[in-house]
């Protein structure tokens, strides 16, 4: 498996952001860390290996991007400086990264590749994941979200303004008219979320309940999974869930 590390400087956030690329080719895939988690949690936690297969027969390209939430959604302080903090970290990601993403995918395998790109990750991951591909559908267009947090209270309990509402999936897209424009991205793309209902994925049930109902009243075709009693907020789920939801893909 081809494997590549990078550290650069993010203009956008002011410091050196690492990260990891796993395989050559196939469909490019940002991975979000966990919160306040690092690029190299997916590869410590077994989440590499267990699509491995996929990465090795060329079908999916993982880039494991660095986190900021210690900066935004968990930091201590004033909530309209961490609130920017997040969408700094937006700016790094569209406007730094995906251009990194573009260049490094093309160049290992030898395509003009300059389609969409898929989003995934495993709890406060998961929430970016899907908050990116719904805040920019022009450049996403498949999320694999397990066990995600969608309401930005969650977070910022007292402080509300449009850069909340806009990192809140739950309450922006239930404030969506159903003829609004970016509709029609939305139903291109393939949408997955999983939870289980197990152990501390109480909040997880809840946010992608509400989202379900919320794709269903925009006729937005979404798969929301929810796993058994036994399937707990953790990282062994969730390595046997992201191979699962990979074959469906037909990458």
């Amino acid at each position: 498996m081809h494997t590549a590390y990078y550290k650069e400087y993010s203009t956008n956030l002011n410091r050196d952001m690492e990260f990891k690329v796993y395989g050559h080719a196939g469909k490019p895939c940002i991975v979000f860390p966990a919160q306040d988690g690092r690029f190299f949690d997916f590869e410590n936690f077994g989440m590499v290996e267990c699509c491995k297969d996929f990465i090795e027969a060329g079908k999916l390209q993982l880039f494991c991007v660095d986190g900021n939430d210690w900066n935004s959604w968990t930091a201590k302080g004033d909530e309209g400086w961490r609130i920017e903090k997040q969408e700094d970290y937006i700016r790094y990601v569209c406007d730094e990264f995906v251009p990194r993403v573009y260049e490094i995918h093309n160049e290992t395998s030898g395509d003009d590749y300059w389609g969409k790109i898929m989003t995934t990750g495993c709890s406060m991951g998961a929430t970016h994941a899907l908050n990116f591909l719904l805040r920019r559908p022009d450049i996403f267009d498949t999320v694999v979200a397990l066990s995600g947090v969608y309401h930005a209270a969650y977070f910022f309990p007292n402080y509300h303004d449009s850069r909340i509402y806009f990192n809140s999936p739950t309450d922006f897209m239930k404030g969506m008219p159903w003829n609004h424009p970016v509709l029609e991205q939305y139903r291109q793309c393939r949408i997955i979320l999983c939870c289980g209902q197990g152990a501390w994925e109480t909040e997880a049930i809840e946010d992608t309940t509400i989202l379900k109902n919320e794709f269903e009243r925009l006729q937005i075709p979404a798969w929301c999974d929810f796993w058994g009693f036994d399937v707990n907020h953790d990282w062994p789920w969730w390595k046997v869930q992201f191979p699962y939801f990979l074959k469906s893909l037909d990458l």
